[in-house]
């Protein structure tokens, strides 16, 4: 479980460097827009000189015949925006994923149960195992690399098919993720995993919590966002100002109501219910004036 134990080491210390005043210490002077550039040329370096090997379920370098992941129609370019640089990562579908009992795609605030491999390119264009998860284990997107968060949902899970012994799946969805440095861990030290290192993962997905609810207050957390054109990141929007998410926080407003409880027409939907005629556009569960 190395692999969770970095991914929770980077987004706190992400954390810490970005929220850093000027004039602290730990503030991350580094050029990330300049390495954004590096990273580019190195994914699109790797990307042309190596394929998809369809028999052996597995990226080989490229050989006479064999088409390169950069002209493989199954490779999609991904454009995100993270932190005010713009980035470009790619992500190669094997398997879409058939789930039963019919669910969609993960939102980057659900939690999956997935299977992965994990690999970084060294300087010659190889890249390097630095881990494999062959058991399935459980995780939330918004608690891994932001390629992570980005990248699984364009994939499905698939159907249990367990019926005695281990649980097993099967018509899951299949892929690699190709992530620059900058929606990994950047230019932290990952233990194993060199700063500023892009990633290859070979993931599969079995199986998602649909509208995942970390607080447990109704809302499905992808949705605890402000207008779009104040806030659009669940991570960020923090309406009491308490330091914890809104996604985390059973009381958004901080009015001593829990949000499950501003649900004046009970239809279940707290953002629908605005009782303040001097705020009507402030739904109640994020206005402390209404408890």
């Amino acid at each position: 479980m190395i692999k969770i134990k970095n991914i929770l080491i980077a987004a706190i210390a992400s954390i810490l460097i970005y929220a850093c005043s000027a004039s602290n210490p730990f503030v991350d002077n580094f050029d990330h827009e300049a390495q954004a550039l590096k990273d580019k040329d190195t994914l699109v370096k790797y990307l042309s000189n190596h394929y998809y090997d369809a028999v052996i379920d597995s990226i080989k370098p490229i050989t006479t015949g064999k088409t390169a992941l950069i002209d493989d129609a199954k490779l999609i370019t991904q454009d995100i925006t993270f932190e005010e640089i713009d980035y470009k990562m790619y992500y190669y579908i094997v398997e879409q994923g058939v789930p039963d009992p019919v669910k969609g795609f993960p939102t980057v605030m659900d939690s999956v149960l997935t299977k992965y491999q994990g690999r970084q390119i060294i300087d010659s264009g190889v890249a390097s195992v630095f881990e494999t998860q062959s058991s399935a284990v459980w995780l939330t997107l918004d608690a891994v690399i932001k390629g992570w968060s980005y990248g699984f949902t364009h994939f499905k899970g698939g159907k249990n098919s367990t019926t005695n012994g281990p649980i097993t799946y099967e018509n899951t969805g299949k892929g690699f993720l190709f992530i620059p440095s900058g929606l990994a861990y950047r230019n932290l030290d990952g233990g194993n995993i060199l700063p500023n290192s892009c990633l290859v993962f070979r993931i599969e997905l079995l199986d998602i919590v649909e509208n995942t609810d970390h607080d447990n207050d109704g809302l499905a957390s992808y949705l605890e966002i402000e207008d779009a054109s104040v806030e659009s990141d669940p991570t960020k929007v923090d309406t009491d100002g308490d330091f914890i998410a809104n996604f985390k926080d059973a009381d958004d407003d901080n009015d001593g109501t829990p949000t499950i409880k501003e649900d004046a027409n009970k239809d279940g939907d707290p953002r629908n219910d605005f009782s303040d005629p001097s705020n009507p556009t402030l739904p109640d569960y994020l206005n402390p004036k209404i408890k």
